[in-house]
């Protein structure tokens, strides 16, 4: 009952004291400023009072389809129609609106031969709906090579980002910015590349400028707390999100945000029961539900919790987070054997941390194995070791892209020892240094150590794609990678990057 008197009510306060033009007006102005949910309720006040024409509810559902109210911007197609309204245009809106309904291949079967940027990008998110990831890539590709359209350069940059190609999303954010100086996507998704490659301080500032451009917004604020975040600053992390929540206290991100931090703080009870109200909805292997699983662990319920990483496990089977808790949890649940299988593929690793050569100590010496004392001098050693150190750096390298300093850390750590997670990260820096056959004799030996490991093999297939080595090879690489963890984007992604030739 409550929830259908949300809309009417906005609308009879919206109704108090402003003509249709004022409202109309103050919409533009909310548009300009991204302040989306604010000018759906000025154009659908305005409409209802003077009412129907053609360029309010094309507004109108303008707005809509960026909210993804699908059933607004139908409703609005429809008044269109009434009104006279036809053309490809009004096509695009409904097919757009089915989409976002559920209904890809409604929407595809309605833009026919529809050759606009607008139909392409709805056309590529509607394959990407139907998992053709290399369709979306495709149609993506054909909207650019048609003209520059300021949604589809956005969509398109968002898919290079996920599949790893920064400098080709680079490339399409900076067309956003020729189109629109200080557009909000081309704002957002440039602090996103450069967070991306460690470059925090660009991060902060193209953030800061952001939220000067639009006030109103709590995702340059969100974004902040998450750069702070990966810098290790949870103190700034959260006074960012505390200024998010300021502008919206009720957004989803600016509540899983505070969840997050809550259990950075060591604050399980919170983080229990705010996500025990999403429990029904959360994905196992989500960072939210895996993040539940773990607060259940710690406020007293490991029989729970060890169902629920069991579960993620079987999902993602290669998810150190995972395997981690799991042992955690079988430990607390006196299953010590157990405990030791699941965790071995971590502490036998060259750069075993403490969490995991402590669990596996625990559980080697409460089943009385004789592995026991060797973890327990492995555990006392790794704060001054030196491969602890040398990964450190090495993923900090990463990090900021200096792939000779990655190459320097992770190469003498392959000289310690044959360790598959060292040879993917080495074999990665070799790659992006350009030297394409040490980065794939570095892939194979990693493939040879855990060949049933999905990372080993879609690192071995993007190496030789990016080197431009082996074409076939490196797809079926690429293609065995995504059939194996088929709930992996990162892996589609790259498969349908290289899978055609660069466009964009």
């Amino acid at each position: 009952m409550k929830k259908t008197l949300i809309l009417p009510l906005a609308l009879l306060l919206a109704s108090c004291g402003d003509d249709p033009a004022a409202r109309i007006a103050r919409a533009r102005e909310e548009i300009a400023g991204m302040q989306l949910g604010a000018a759906r309720v000025d154009l659908t006040a305005a409409l209802a009072e003077q009412g129907d024409s053609i360029d309010l509810l094309k507004l109108l559902a303008g707005v809509q389809l960026r909210l993804g109210d699908g059933d607004g911007a139908q409703a609005s197609a429809d008044r269109l129609e009434r009104l006279g309204f036809k053309g490809a245009e009004l096509i695009q809106i409904r097919a757009e609106a089915a989409l976002l309904r559920g209904k890809a291949e409604q929407a595809l079967a309605m833009l026919a031969d529809d050759n606009s940027t607008t139909a392409w990008r709805v056309r590529a998110a509607a394959k990407i709906a139907l998992k053709d990831t290399q369709g979306g890539i495709d149609a993506m590709r054909a909207g650019v090579a048609v003209g520059d359209d300021p949604l589809l350069l956005r969509d398109y940059a968002r898919f290079l980002i996920d599949a790893q190609d920064l400098d080709g999303a680079q490339a399409q954010v900076a067309k956003l910015f020729r189109l629109q100086a200080d557009g909000f996507d081309a704002l957002m998704l440039s602090a996103d590349i450069a967070a991306r490659r460690g470059q925090m301080e660009q991060v902060h500032a193209t953030l800061e400028k952001a939220a000067s451009r639009y006030p109103k917004l709590a995702d340059p604020w969100m974004a902040r707390a998450k750069a702070y975040d990966i810098e290790g600053k949870l103190d700034d992390a959260i006074a960012m999100t505390e200024r998010a929540a300021a502008l919206a206290p009720d957004d989803r991100g600016v509540k899983d945000l505070k969840v997050l931090f809550a259990s950075m703080k060591g604050d399980w009870d919170t983080v229990r029961t705010t996500l025990a109200k999403q429990e029904g909805v959360l994905d196992p292997i989500s960072p939210y539900g895996l993040l539940y699983a773990e607060s259940m662990l710690r406020t007293g319920h490991p029989e729970q919790a060890r169902a629920m990483f069991q579960r993620a496990l079987s999902r993602s089977p290669n998810n150190p987070y995972s395997r981690l808790m799991l042992a955690e949890a079988q430990m607390a649940t006196g299953d010590a054997v157990a405990a030791y299988a699941t965790v071995r593929p971590l502490s036998d690793s060259l750069i075993a941390g403490e969490d995991e050569l402590d669990v596996a100590e625990k559980a080697a010496r409460a089943m009385g194995s004789p592995d026991a004392d060797a973890l327990k001098a492995r555990l006392a050693a790794v704060r001054t070791s030196q491969s602890v150190e040398l990964d450190r750096k090495g993923r900090a390298a990463i990090a900021r892209e200096d792939w000779n300093g990655a190459i320097e850390a992770y190469g003498q750590l392959a000289q310690m020892g044959r360790d598959a997670e060292v040879l993917k990260r080495l074999s990665l820096a070799l790659s992006h240094a350009g030297r394409a056959d040490e980065a794939i004799a570095a892939a194979d030996q990693a493939r040879v150590l855990r060949p049933e490991d999905p990372d080993m093999t879609y690192m071995a297939g993007y190496v030789r794609a990016m080197g431009g080595k082996d074409r076939a090879t490196a797809l079926t690489l690429l293609q065995q990678a995504a059939d194996t963890d088929p709930s992996n984007a990162v892996f589609k992604r790259s498969l349908a990057r290289f899978s055609t030739a660069q466009g964009g």
